[in-house]
């Protein structure tokens, strides 16, 4: 996050002696990403981070491929993925490219057995139904239905689920993801255009601080593989840490939608960002004022990128035959827009209740095994009159 967050305990100055109770030092870790040119926080832990007992084994987690190269409009049943009692187990990729993969989740159990490391990517975790707690060893978060839990890559967590019916939309980018640039000043503050502000960002704030020694499981995402290692001490035994680089949560229902006289485009949507692909928030709003305008969105080529987007909830006024959990899918090279109808159904409307998440990468995506298991064939074809 481009802002400042300081937790616990901390010395200071930056590497310099900070003692224990006991008058045995602290170790400090610096958290960092780009190397040493991106955002970081400053850790202190009660033990080295560093003490690895064991390497149990591995296991490829690789996307499988369906189809590499695509042209064809689909639409996928998000709710038919099955429940999972693993957190692990219940993610299934169902687009992916070089820049990013996009899951399904519906984990039933809370993560006990395991800490959990992705050393991959940032993880942008949409909680579609469920609650519960993001355990880290950063700090808690407190989650619930339309949260967004942004997650560093390299952060160390367990999730505690509130009941078994969760339903998770997971997007796992190889590329850091920020706030967008353009509603950025040039110290980082969010500008007073843009549709959410740093009010609106739930930090950590509590550390659990373990002081624990013996075997600690954790598993860890590197280059599609998960890794076993044991740990001998605590993960969470972090007393203090500040800086830029923490897991964060911001609900899609504190995005304020901007509006204006004719249909405004989806960059006014956007949330997150990479420089391989945005992420956009479709939330209840007024639709367009003039006296003329057609609320229902125009009909355009994506040229450079391919469209995803989630439905989560409400009347997707565009589309025909949507419902909670569908996702589609509009590749680039071809044009797409409203169905037959949408149009003429959405003139005179003044306001939608829709609520869905569209990702739009700039690489091509490829459909997984796990993808056309839930695929509706004949969505291409929906556009015929």
């Amino acid at each position: 996050m481009p802002f400042y967050h300081k937790l616990g305990k901390i010395p200071p100055k930056r590497h310099t002696i900070f003692k224990k109770p006991d008058g045995r030092l602290y170790y400090e870790q610096l958290f960092g990403t780009i190397g040493f040119d991106g955002m970081y926080s400053n850790l202190y832990h009660i033990h080295r981070p560093t003490q690895v007992k064991e390497i149990k084994g591995k296991k490829n987690v690789a996307p499988k491929i369906s189809v590499a190269n695509n042209i064809k409009s689909y639409r996928f049943h998000g709710f038919k993925v099955k429940p999972e009692d693993d957190f692990l187990d219940s993610r299934k990729p169902v687009l992916t490219n070089s820049d990013c993969t996009i899951q399904l989740a519906a984990p039933k159990k809370s993560v006990k057995d395991y800490f959990y490391k992705n050393a991959d990517a940032d993880e942008l975790i949409f909680i579609h139904q469920g609650s519960g707690k993001l355990r880290t060893h950063l700090g808690n978060l407190d989650f619930s239905y339309g949260d967004y839990l942004l997650i560093p890559r390299g952060i160390i967590y367990k999730i505690d689920f509130d009941t078994e019916d969760n339903r998770l939309f997971i997007v796992e980018s190889r590329r850091p993801i920020y706030t967008p640039k353009k509603y950025r000043n040039w110290f980082g503050q969010l500008l007073e255009h843009s549709p959410f502000c740093e009010r609106d960002i739930r930090k950590p704030e509590e550390l659990e601080s373990v002081d624990e020694k013996g075997e600690f499981l954790m598993k860890i995402k590197k280059q599609d593989e998960i890794f076993d290692m044991v740990y001998a001490t605590h993960p969470f035994d972090v007393v203090g840490y500040d800086g830029f680089n923490y897991p964060y949560a911001l609900s899609i229902h504190d995005f304020e939608p901007i509006t204006g006289r004719i249909h405004q485009p989806p960059p006014v949507h956007q949330t997150f960002e990479t420089d391989a692909f945005v992420v956009c928030s479709f939330v209840p709003r007024l639709y367009d004022y003039h006296p003329k305008s057609i609320p229902a969105p125009y009909n355009h080529s994506n040229i450079d990128s391919d469209e995803v987007l989630y439905y989560v909830d409400g009347d997707f006024m565009s589309r025909n035959d949507v419902d909670k959990g569908h996702i589609s899918l509009h590749p680039a090279g071809i044009p797409h827009g409203p169905h037959p109808g949408a149009v003429e159904r959405s003139i005179g409307k003044t306001k939608t209740d829709e609520l869905a998440v569209m990702v739009d990468t700039f690489k091509p995506l490829q459909l997984t095994k796990e993808a056309m298991k839930i695929a509706d064939e004949s969505y291409h074809k929906s556009w015929l009159e």
